[in-house]
């Protein structure tokens, strides 16, 4: 398979990497050598895997990970978990396709540990990176699992997400764990705005925050009406005991 980091234009030191640009030129690349890469993609949520799955469908198979312990009440994580699942259905149903959907376990201790400290940080700041890194790493070892060529992640989709540091982050795990990391910076091209689209077009339920109890509190998310609303779908849903399992935390 073909690592992307061969792409990276290095010549000037502090040049910021547009990493639209080195997936465009990883696509190209294997077309050129007619290969259909296998890839594994993080998604935080639905709409952020809308756009990213119209796109490189047509180039690759791809697994959608889902991935999230940082989500916060645990009703909230299984009816965001809930609608990733349906989505990848019914966008299966309507172009022909074969895209996996994989849950992963919820454990909302691992991310309380990982960001000690940072607790008081803005949204956008120093907790989500390590928050980012977490998530990415669960689905490069995913990967590995499994036997996919490259793990990726949707967050990039999103303009409030930093892609340059998740992008720096998937490389250092590529070096770390030895599997390729793709590359992205999905809002680019239109990307968030085809998103908002689909997500009326497929009627997909968009959060009102990011996830974690962090930035909900200081947002002043009203978490209880989240959970009960959460609550309502999630035992309404014709696959809400198949997913039970995963919720051991």
């Amino acid at each position: 398979m073909i690592d992307s980091k061969q792409f990276i234009n290095t010549r000037h030191k502090n040049q910021k990497i547009n990493y639209d640009n080195v997936l465009k030129e990883l696509i190209k690349e294997w077309e050129k050598s007619e290969l259909r890469p296998k890839l594994l993609i993080h998604s935080c949520c639905a709409p952020c895997s809308t756009y990213v799955l119209e796109y490189l469908s047509k180039y690759s198979d791809i697994a959608i990970f889902f991935s999230n312990s940082n989500i916060h009440p645990k009703e909230e994580y299984i009816k965001r978990m809930l609608v990733q699942k349906d989505f990848v259905e019914e966008f299966n149903k309507r172009n022909d396709t074969n895209v996996k959907f994989i849950a992963d376990e919820y454990k909302p201790s691992n991310f309380i540990k990982a960001v000690k400290g940072l607790e008081k940080e803005r949204e956008g700041g120093e907790r989500c990176y390590v928050c980012y890194e977490m998530r990415l790493d669960n689905a490069a070892k995913k990967a590995i699992e499994l036997d996919y060529d490259y793990f990726a992640s949707a967050l990039t989709l999103s303009p409030k997400k930093n892609a340059q540091v998740i992008n720096e982050s998937g490389y250092n795990l590529q070096e770390k764990i030895s599997v390729y990391y793709l590359p992205s910076d999905f809002k680019k091209n239109n990307g968030y705005k085809r998103s908002i689209e689909m997500c009326e077009d497929y009627d997909i339920y968009r959060q009102c925050y990011c996830g974690c109890v962090f930035a909900a509190t200081d947002q002043g998310i009203d978490l209880k009406e989240v959970n009960k609303t959460a609550k309502e779908f999630n035992r309404s849903h014709k696959d809400y005991d198949l997913y039970k399992s995963l919720l051991k935390n």
